[in-house]
């Protein structure tokens, strides 16, 4: 039976209206599976439990907050909450873009921003006494600024509620606009994330069209030299047709734009309607990666197959603050 899906209108990069056919979490076209659905042994996630997640979740839901660990289906959601480690997703939860990798709904939200999110997500932080958090959003194109205010008031408005809050801010690129992310940065976030997502030749694939590897890297490259202190952070999926070189020369590409820290992890095909994985990547070989990272000088490198650009975001910060330069092994 075929998915049942609506007509989406979407702006294109030169400003052209663009019909896309989109189902709940995903476009509406059905992928097969190239390899075996089993997954392996060491593709394993917690169970969300403890008194811990449930406090959060009841958290959540009584302040109308969005989390990633939720409408992005992460499988880390149990263990991330359990250690009280939080991914807010703001500006709601209906992205404009249409990447094929990701479960997030898309949709239009019509310019529509809630002004009163910052406080709501501050007193969230403050109540559970979170010291670290990731704050990141859908793509907003239909924005002028793509959501940096609201990027920037939301991390404002946590510093002032829960004073000694480490922030992480992972951004949308903006579509380039190198001021948007200035003004998140004005913010004092310690961490400013973009991720890269995939290997050069992959993209137009993986990403919507308004993405594009060469914006991702222009907009870390700026982050870093508009604020040489703020450490910048990026992220690549494992198992959708790359090749180790080219694994190798996105690494690259990211240590010459003055990235800090790298995550790698395995891409988990969320729904159908999703690109399928082409190969699940054993251990032994995130272990490998990891090596070629500090080998490359990036100060922290967090390398597995459920690693997300979120996963522990508070260990990884750490890691990477105790070493003031170039971590030269694992």
């Amino acid at each position: 039976m075929k998915p049942k899906f609506e007509t989406v209108e979407l702006l294109s990069p030169n400003g052209e209206v663009v019909e896309l056919k989109v189902v709940k979490r995903g476009l509406a076209q059905v992928r097969p599976e190239p390899i075996d659905r089993h997954k392996p042994a060491w593709l394993r996630a917690t169970l969300p439990t403890g008194a811990r997640y449930q406090a959060l979740k009841q958290t959540v839901e009584e302040l109308r907050l969005h989390t990633v660990c939720q409408e992005a289906l992460c499988p880390n959601v149990g263990e991330c909450w359990t250690h009280g480690t939080l991914t807010v997703m703001i500006l709601g939860d209906i992205c404009t873009r249409a990447c094929k990798f990701c479960a997030v709904h898309t949709g239009n939200p019509k310019g529509l921003v809630d002004l009163e999110e910052p406080l709501r997500v501050a007193e969230a932080i403050a109540r559970l006494g979170i010291r670290y958090v990731v704050l990141t959003s859908v793509d907003r194109d239909d924005l002028p600024d793509g959501g940096a205010a609201q990027f920037a008031a939301t991390i404002r408005a946590i510093k002032e509620k829960a004073p000694g809050v480490l922030v992480e801010a992972l951004t949308p690129d903006f579509q380039g606009d190198l001021k948007a992310v200035e003004t998140v940065l004005d913010a004092s976030p310690e961490v400013y994330a973009q991720n890269l997502e995939t290997v050069r030749r992959l993209t137009p694939k993986v990403r919507d069209p308004r993405a594009g590897y060469e914006q991702t890297l222009r907009v870390l490259a700026h982050a870093k030299r508009y604020r040489p202190g703020v450490l910048t952070k990026s992220s690549l999926m494992l198992g959708l047709g790359e090749t180790e070189e080219e694994i190798l020369e996105a690494m690259r590409d990211l240590r010459a734009a003055g990235v800090d820290i790298l995550t790698l992890g395995q891409y988990l095909r969320p729904t159908p309607a999703h690109l399928p994985v082409e190969r699940y990547v054993p251990p032994e070989d995130f272990k490998r990666y990891e090596a070629w990272g500090y080998g490359l000088g990036f100060r922290e490198v967090f390398s597995g197959p459920l690693v997300r650009s979120s996963y522990r975001a508070d260990r990884v910060f750490l890691e990477a603050t105790a070493h003031p330069g170039p971590k030269m092994g694992p």
